[in-house]
Formats: C-alpha cells, sequence, structure tokens
C-alpha cells in the first residue's frame, strides 16, 4: 500500500511538472511562438526607452510594417525617448502609432490630456493606444472593474475626440479578464499571449497580438536586450485601410 502511495504521488509530480515546465519555458524565452506569415503577414513591433537609442533605418529594414511606441503613462509622465522615436521613426515606410500607460491613480481625462499634448496627429497614424494591467500594489490589490471603468472611458472618450478614431486597448489576458470582458466591443484590442494564439471566452476578436517579449533585431541598443514582436490580425490590405476610417 505504502509502494502504491509513494509512485501514485511521483506520477501527480510529474504531471504537475509537465503543466508548469513548459510555461516556465515560454516565459523565459527557451520555447518561442512564431506564428506563421502565411496567417499572419502584418508583423510589428512596440517600443520604449527601454530599447535605448534606436537606428530606425535599420530596424524597420527587418520585415515588419507598424511599431507601437509609448508616449505617455499617468496624467504627467512622457517616455524620454519619445519625441526622437516618434520622428525618426515617420521617416520610415513604417506605420506608427503611439500608447498611454493608464495609470489607477490619475483620472482619465487627465491622462487622455497628457498623451494628446504629447502626441500630434500624423497622416497615416495607427489609433492611439490605452494599455491597460497590472503594476506595483495594483498586481496583489487590483481595483474594482467600476472603478477602473469610469476613468478608463473618460480617456478613452477624450482620445478619441481629439483622433476622430476609436482607440485601442492593449491588455494581459488577467486584465481583459478583469476589466474588459463583456464590454468595451466598440473597442478593438491588443491582446499580450506568450504561449497560444489568444482566444477571449466572451467570444470577441483581437485585432493586434504580442506574441513574445523575447524578440531579438538589429538597430536598438538599450538596457533591455529584447524587443516585444506582434502581428495584426488581417490582411496587408485590411491594414492599408486599418484605422483611417473617421469615428462615427
Amino acid at each position: 500500500m505504502k509502494k502504491k502511495i509513494i509512485i501514485s504521488a511521483i506520477i501527480i509530480a510529474v504531471l504537475m511538472a509537465a503543466a508548469v515546465i513548459p510555461a516556465e519555458l515560454f516565459m523565459n524565452g527557451f520555447i518561442r511562438i512564431d506564428p506563421s506569415e502565411k496567417d499572419y503577414p502584418v508583423r510589428g513591433i512596440d517600443v520604449s526607452s527601454y530599447q535605448g537609442e534606436i537606428d530606425w533605418r535599420v530596424l524597420s529594414g527587418q520585415g515588419i510594417d507598424f511599431a507601437f511606441i509609448k508616449a505617455t503613462e499617468g496624467s504627467s509622465f512622457v517616455d524620454r525617448n519619445f519625441e526622437y522615436n516618434y520622428s525618426e521613426a515617420l521617416k520610415t515606410e513604417l506605420r506608427v502609432g503611439s500608447y498611454h500607460f493608464f495609470s489607477y491613480e490619475s483620472s482619465g481625462e487627465n491622462q487622455a490630456a497628457n498623451f494628446i499634448k504629447t502626441v500630434e496627429k500624423t497622416e497615416n497614424m495607427l489609433p492611439p493606444v490605452v494599455d491597460l494591467e497590472f503594476y506595483g500594489e495594483y498586481e496583489k490589490n487590483p481595483l474594482s472593474r467600476e472603478e477602473v471603468s469610469i476613468e478608463l472611458q473618460k480617456c478613452l472618450d477624450r482620445l478619441e475626440e481629439n483622433y476622430n478614431v476609436k482607440p485601442i486597448i492593449y491588455a494581459t489576458a488577467r486584465s481583459y479578464s478583469r476589466y474588459l470582458s463583456g464590454e468595451y466591443e466598440d473597442y478593438d484590442i491588443w491582446i499580450r499571449s506568450m504561449i497560444s494564439v489568444p482566444h477571449f471566452q466572451d467570444g470577441r476578436k483581437w485585432t493586434f497580438w504580442q506574441y513574445s517579449d523575447k524578440g531579438k533585431l538589429d538597430g536598438y541598443s538599450g538596457e533591455e536586450k529584447y524587443i516585444d514582436m506582434n502581428v495584426f490580425n488581417g490582411t496587408r490590405e485590411d491594414f492599408k485601410k486599418y484605422g483611417k476610417e473617421e469615428s462615427k
């Protein structure tokens, strides 16, 4: 009997390890998802000051079609490399967009004002992005959906009013489930998923997918040696038209 219990315990331990180890391998970059170009021909990156000084001529020539650049955070923070990154990226053939890291400590209107003051409208720009995820104390003690939705909607409305297009919402699986699932149907979703192709329980489709934070390309030299990789959920023709229709 004792022997059977020991064997059962070993089997359970092996099964648990089998479930955990692959996830750790994905997180550490030993196993990487590489979406096929046939399924997702439109590819891109997202960057911030962590990538340091970027040679956009070099970076843009490596099979990418778009770049999202961190612009702002909260009601006053501006990424120190944004002005340079934005102006230089616009000199390439990439479609360029900017994103705002949403703060749970500032009003939505003030956050939108910070972004609007920082990011000028440009021809062919991608819609503004609101990055909704957890940070600091909110990792363990997240705000309620009701608390977040009030300020998030104010931010989204103000951005739409200024740029005349509905913003994109970036989310992790956890932030999507807690704050977005079943709502915000009019907004396109940019989702982070490092283990598999994203699927939402509420049945909606994603527009952008951040599939890796362990990409390596030439053309940057910051404290972060990796770069985030993304795909667009559509054809090249779809992408040419994307984000150009004025909101109704």
